[in-house]
């Protein structure tokens, strides 16, 4: 490990994470695990490694852990897709319908009138609406909406492993839409889509694409859909909160649907990985789009995904419609498979402008941070993103242990 004091860092004030970490919420019983990787200028600086991989077994967390990163799969599918964006064979202003005809006739909900009575949308389905989420799709977990209850009737499962392709595009091609596209902004399984259009559009399996244009040039081999026989003994338990603030096992790593091969590959959140693997992918971000000689894109679209996106430049509290999401900041806006801080101060948190990040459904989280040349990825396994803030606890824990920043604050 580099000299932490020569990448910026006090050593004493980074220690804070792992003592912060293991009173608040290992040792008292509200988080299994934690593990805290944090890079700087290309160096691991820290790594917090705390708790069980597998409570019930009394199994210790190990630094290789395999953990389930569900939403934090959004990101590397999103990138996927921009890299047949670079090769011209689809746009950002394409609609939806040139590869998913199927789609053609969807409507969008007529509120106040009726179940399943649609209106026109305004405007097509856009592949830019699926990277931002402002196509109109939903998930039905959400639980607000007519459309929510419509999703979970027909089973479009936010996270069901066993729907085909085709039966994911048929159940949603008999579905409304929330809104008219670009409208707002709704957390969706508009990545699941993008994971089906990469498939038809690469010619090949969406999984294999993953892996041999990401994953294998990478060197990413413990991200997977699929836990390995030689990933199941590192493999964590998942847990749910209790309304006590102890922890309910969920899902057994000795019995998990992680241990089947899908026959849907979701592209919004069926990746396993571990935290060493996921910085990998962190350091191509940081790369500018490139990490030990393998370019995945250009600092030119880097840059284009890591802008704001949202219509009219605004934020997510005012453009989002969801119940649900990894981020309900002011000052933070959403770019093309990523959230995006560009104004720190509204945000009320320590990061620069133009940092990045997203995350996953059992609290997993990641960012990056260009101008500190800084990546954080944190995994756990607790259902439930927003049971406790530690998110943003853990950005300010890091944030305070950096003593040499590379550019005056805002």
């Amino acid at each position: 490990m580099a000299s932490i004091r020569h990448q910026g860092f006090s050593p004493e004030r980074l220690h804070r994470i792992d003592r912060f970490l293991a009173e608040r919420y290992v040792d008292a019983g509200r988080i299994p695990c934690a593990q805290v990787q944090i890079l700087r200028r290309g160096e691991l600086v820290h790594e917090t490694v705390l708790g069980q991989a597998d409570r019930e077994r009394g199994v210790a967390l190990t630094r290789d852990a395999v953990y389930r990163i569900y939403s934090m799969t959004k990101p590397i599918t999103s990138i996927a897709f921009m890299m047949l964006v670079e090769e011209g064979l689809v746009a950002l202003d394409d609609p939806v319908t040139r590869f998913i005809p199927e789609w053609k006739d969807i409507g969008v909900y007529a509120a106040g009138i009726g179940p399943f009575v649609t209106t026109p949308p305004s405007r097509p389905m856009l592949m830019v609406d699926l990277l931002r989420h402002t196509s109109g799709l939903t998930y039905g977990f959400q639980m607000r909406t007519n459309v929510d209850a419509a999703y979970r009737k027909l089973k479009v499962a936010d996270r069901d492993r066993s729907l085909t392709v085709a039966q994911f595009v048929d159940e949603l091609s008999r579905l409304p839409l929330e809104f008219s596209p670009g409208d707002a902004w709704n957390y969706s399984i508009s990545t699941d889509v993008l994971g089906v259009l990469i498939e038809r559009i690469a010619g090949m399996p969406f999984q294999d694409f993953l892996k041999a244009r990401i994953f294998d040039p990478l060197g990413m081999n413990e991200t997977r859909f699929i836990v390995g026989e030689d990933q199941r003994a590192r493999f964590a338990a998942c847990y749910l909160p209790t309304p006590e603030g102890g922890l309910k096992l969920l899902d057994d790593p000795q019995t998990s649907p992680f241990l089947q091969a899908p026959t849907f590959h979701s592209g919004g959140g069926g990746l396993v990985s571990t935290a060493d693997d996921y910085m990998r992918f962190c350091r191509v971000l940081l790369g500018h789009g490139e990490f030990n000689g393998h370019r995945l894109v250009s600092p030119a679209t880097l840059r284009l995904m890591t802008a704001n996106h949202l219509p009219g430049g605004k934020d997510l509290t005012a453009l989002s419609r969801s119940l649900f999401s990894e981020s309900t900041n002011a000052g933070v806006g959403f770019g093309l498979g990523f959230a995006t801080v560009f104004d720190p101060v509204a945000a009320l948190m320590p990061s620069s402008p133009g940092e990045y990040y997203w995350g996953g459904a059992a609290s997993t989280a990641f960012w990056i941070d260009p101008v500190e040349d800084i990546a954080v990825v944190f995994m756990t396994q607790l259902l439930g993103s927003s049971t406790y803030p530690i998110r943003r606890e853990l950005r300010t824990l890091v944030y305070s242990a950096l003593i040499e920043p590379n550019a005056p604050r805002y």
